[in-house]
């Protein structure tokens, strides 16, 4: 028994399906369900994304089996808002993409668990949460920036310029140094005067566990500054296109 999160699902013959589950035990898993498409079957809703809950599995030769599921969650409310659906399929193949097997992914369940459920709180935009859920994910796969201290000198104070290059913060007198001595090979752009808000929301997001993360709100201008710096950031240390990712770009721009 393994509790977890269905993250896709592909049809597998006539009637069984092939399922990938990040789990709480075993990390990401892919599993067969037989006689999943059947009408009739037990595991026919229990096997599709977002399903949260306990499988029961029995381990073959080369790959589990889906028996049983008791579902505890299936974020049905996403279905109503085709944004937070298509947000949450982008948290499913993100956390895909991210998560090994046989690895602790405990903390990415439970953030795509709490990030899934901010998405269908009116509190919460799906803006923010889709920020919030980046930069975590980002921090627990231990490629999050470094917020706390000057990349430079390691001093605690006056971190107003944040670097996606450098990947964290630096004090003003670091910068300086750095352009003086390295004047060909950086640019301006390297270094981005940031909000104090911005580093404190960020500093709260990398270091709050993830029962407590969604319990803020930031104001536009702080939330736009930190939607541009995940962009970038994400940019340039996740080189992968997410399929869902362009579809929400898309709608977007309609």
């Amino acid at each position: 028994m393994v509790t977890g999160m269905v993250l896709t699902t592909m049809p597998i013959s006539e009637y069984d399906k092939r399922i990938t589950i990040l789990t709480k035990e075993r990390g990401k898993i892919t599993a067969f369900a037989r006689g999943a498409r059947r009408p009739n079957s037990q595991l026919l809703a229990a096997t599709n994304p977002f399903s949260f809950g306990e499988f029961e599995l029995f381990e073959g030769k080369s790959s589990y089996n889906v028996s049983k599921a008791n579902i505890h969650n299936y974020f049905r409310d996403l279905a109503m808002d085709v944004d937070a659906a298509y947000m949450g399929f982008y948290f499913l193949e993100f956390a895909e993409y991210f998560c090994q097997e046989n690895s602790d992914e405990k903390e990415m369940l439970k953030l795509l668990y709490q990030s899934l459920r901010a998405l269908e709180s009116p509190a919460f935009s799906n803006r923010l949460v889709r920020a919030v859920f980046e930069l975590k994910a980002m921090a627990i796969n231990g490629e999050g920036p470094s917020m706390f201290a000057c990349m430079h000198c390691r001093k605690t104070e006056e971190l107003i310029y944040f670097s996606v290059k450098r990947g964290g913060m630096f004090c003003p007198a670091c910068v300086k140094k750095i352009h003086k001595f390295h004047e060909r090979e950086v640019s301006v752009r390297d270094f981005m005067k940031i909000h104090e808000s911005t580093r404190y929301a960020m500093q709260y997001i990398i270091s709050t566990p993830v029962e407590k993360l969604f319990s803020f709100q930031l104001s536009e201008e702080v939330l736009e500054e930190l939607q541009k710096i995940m962009r970038d950031y994400l940019h340039t240390y996740v080189r992968h296109g997410f399929k869902s990712l362009q579809i929400i770009d898309e709608l977007m721009l309609k």
